[in-house]
């Protein structure tokens, strides 16, 4: 898109491939009348590829979303003047589905190296909290907790990164106190549960079996919680044995299970270790429930030592029990935390001499994959 003579921009849409295909093209000025923080659609252009012919569309929309409606496969950038309004007025935008391919562009982007993952978790700061669909905001806090505070940032920058995701997630269940919107805060709960820092609140909330205001808590959201005291070391193994004689169920025994290894302590490492490489009844519930506890960002330090030992345990592992246990020992065993060079090489040299059986194979080789994408963010 480039402005003519006359003011106004031609639009021509094409690209390489050969598949034909319809996209749509989403035209948004800002409402001046609410300071530009929302927007408003002036035209929609469905557009046939690869043989489009140019459509003028006067004067410069403030957002020009491509795929807007999401209609096909398409990677989306944006140029300065539309991430600008992004930037400003991603909220504002009154379809949910424009809203979603907004975030799917930026989370692209991020993973792509092109976008600080710190410009995502702004974008997310400033815009969930009016987030009204319960995808966007469940898909947003997955991708900010699980990838970008977790494997795309530093562990130095971590710590800032963990303050905006609570922050954000205490603005969402004050919007919430109302009780008109309980899907919404049940995510913020259980996100804000994840990213807690410090000990203080959500065992509070442990202890009284209830957040205030609502939700009560249910055996999930209890085990949630103790998981995370686990892992701040604010719990103990008689608080998590109580809390299984509340709980017994086959649930209860899982978390259960990720409790204990989740603990910041050598000996519980070791127990948690022993259970899923050298116990063959372990079922594969409780070793999925032990692998998920056992790896955590906060205790890089304490686990070092078990990097290199799941290359070598996991390939004998996989042979001795099948395919099933194979694909949850390198989906949820792998050391996914561990995002540095030597951990990427160590993989590399077990899928090319270790013979690990196909379906360890192909995790590793998807879990590689997502350690080399956190290594290229890291250094872009």
């Amino acid at each position: 898109v480039a402005p003519g003579d006359d003011g106004t921009c031609p639009l021509t849409v094409g690209h390489a491939g050969s598949r034909p295909h319809r996209i749509a093209v989403g035209l948004y000025d800002q409402d001046v009348a609410d300071e530009g923080r929302h927007l408003v659609l002036r035209e929609r252009l469905d557009l046939d590829v690869p043989h489009p012919t140019p459509h003028p569309i006067g004067k410069r929309p403030a957002l020009l979303l491509l795929n807007d409606g999401d209609l096909t496969y398409a990677k989306v950038r944006f140029d300065p003047r539309s991430f600008d309004t992004v930037q400003a007025a991603l909220s504002g935008l009154p379809d949910p589905l424009s809203r979603a391919v907004v975030w799917n562009a930026l989370r692209d982007a991020v993973r792509d190296g092109e976008l600080p993952a710190a410009a995502y978790l702004e974008a997310a700061r400033t815009h969930l909290p009016r987030e009204t669909d319960l995808a966007i905001v469940q898909g947003v806090l997955a991708f900010a907790v699980g990838q970008i505070t977790d494997r795309y940032l530093t562990p130095e920058e971590r710590p800032d990164a963990l303050a905006t995701l609570n922050a954000l997630c205490r603005d969402l269940i004050r919007r919430t106190e109302d009780g008109d919107h309980p899907g919404l805060r049940l995510i913020a709960v259980r996100h804000h549960i994840d990213v807690a820092a410090h000990p203080d609140t959500i065992a509070a909330w442990l202890a009284d079996g209830t957040v205030p205001g609502g939700p009560e808590l249910d055996p999930e959201l209890r085990w949630r919680v103790l998981a995370r005291l686990a892992v701040l070391g604010a719990t103990d193994e008689a608080a998590i044995a109580a809390e299984l004689e509340r709980d017994p169920s086959a649930s209860g025994q899982e978390g259960a299970a990720r409790c204990r290894a989740a603990l910041p302590d050598p000996e519980a490492k070791q127990r948690a270790w022993e259970a899923m490489f050298t116990d063959d009844t372990l079922s594969n519930y409780l070793f999925t429930a032990t692998a998920q506890g056992f790896w955590q960002p906060e205790q890089a330090d304490l686990v070092r030592q078990y990097v290199p030992r799941f290359f070598q345990d996991a390939v004998p592992l996989a042979a001795r029990r099948g395919p099933a246990i194979a694909e949850a020992a390198g989906r949820w065993a792998f050391p996914a935390y561990a995002v540095d060079e030597e951990t990427l090489r160590l993989g590399e040299q077990c899928l090319g001499e270790g013979e690990p059986i196909p379906a360890l194979r192909r995790k590793l080789a998807d879990q590689l994959d997502d350690l080399g994408r956190a290594l290229r963010v890291r250094g872009a």
